[in-house]
């Protein structure tokens, strides 16, 4: 079983910001980190191909200090990291990253399924694992919570509702983007971050995938950020009740009517 799990390195949340011209997030400088949805992808695909055996490849876009990502992801378990890397991929939407991030996943020849996090941290979209299927032709199902059965052609997965669950099945090869409640991701251990020192990244440019450069980067994506701005709050000081719970009931139920009376 042939696995791709698509990572991305999103800036650490204490240090975002934005460009007030670019209306882009700043990453130069800033710490990076994988983003924490896509650790519960990659150990999804680690489990598959302990039960099932295989192959898992790690595949990410973004700058050339993303190589690090990678590396950790191979530290976790994966067999091989792959970096789209190109200037001409720069500022790339949703829908351009999918594209070229699906081209990568062609040349990767026979793969049977590609895991996705929920959605990156830094974007909040949650819009690329689907956008990969759309430009694949291949099944997906977003809000996985398990998957309980692996057998040819096909996986059986529990998917989260609003009200509940449901339990279907995938016809492979599919993408499927999967929420933390399905597993606990590992640590990776002395051995993996050995093995990570000695496993090349493979590192593609736009031409290694045959992509059509007028689909990528910001002259390529079909949206643009018009603007950006920090929430407004209504935030009143804090007050604690210092007291026993009888009469800490009682003085929340006051202060309560109190506001509600405003």
């Amino acid at each position: 079983m042939k696995t791709v799990v698509c990572i991305k390195q999103v800036p650490a949340v204490s240090s975002v910001k934005i460009d007030p011209k670019t209306k882009r997030l700043i990453r130069d400088g800033v710490e990076s980190v994988i983003n924490p949805f896509d650790y519960y992808a990659l150990e999804q695909a680690v489990k598959l191909r302990e039960e099932h055996g295989g192959e898992v490849i790690a595949l990410s876009m973004g700058p050339k200090k993303a190589e690090q990502a990678l590396c950790e992801a191979v530290a976790f378990g994966a067999d091989q990291g792959v970096l789209l890397c190109d200037r001409r991929f720069a500022g790339s939407d949703t829908w351009s990253t999918s594209y070229a991030l699906a081209l990568a996943i062609l040349k990767f020849g026979e793969v049977d399924l590609v895991l996705c996090g929920k959605q990156a941290i830094d974007g909040d979209t949650a819009q690329v694992g689907s956008g990969i299927a759309a430009h694949l032709s291949w099944s997906q199902a977003s809000g996985v919570a398990a998957v309980n059965n692996f057998e040819q052609g096909q996986i059986v997965i529990k998917r989260m509702k609003d009200n509940g669950y449901d339990c279907c099945q995938l016809v492979l090869p599919g993408v499927i983007s999967v929420i933390k409640e399905i597993n606990v991701p590992r640590v990776p251990r002395l051995t993996g971050w050995l093995k990570a020192t000695d496993t090349e990244v493979l590192k593609w440019d736009a031409d290694d995938i045959a992509a059509d450069c007028f689909l990528l980067g910001l002259n390529g994506s079909p949206t643009r950020v018009v603007k950006t701005a920090s929430p407004t709050t209504n935030r009143k000081d804090t007050r604690f009740i210092d007291m026993d719970a009888e009469h800490s009931a009682a003085m929340l139920i006051r202060e309560l009517r109190l506001i509600a009376a405003i």
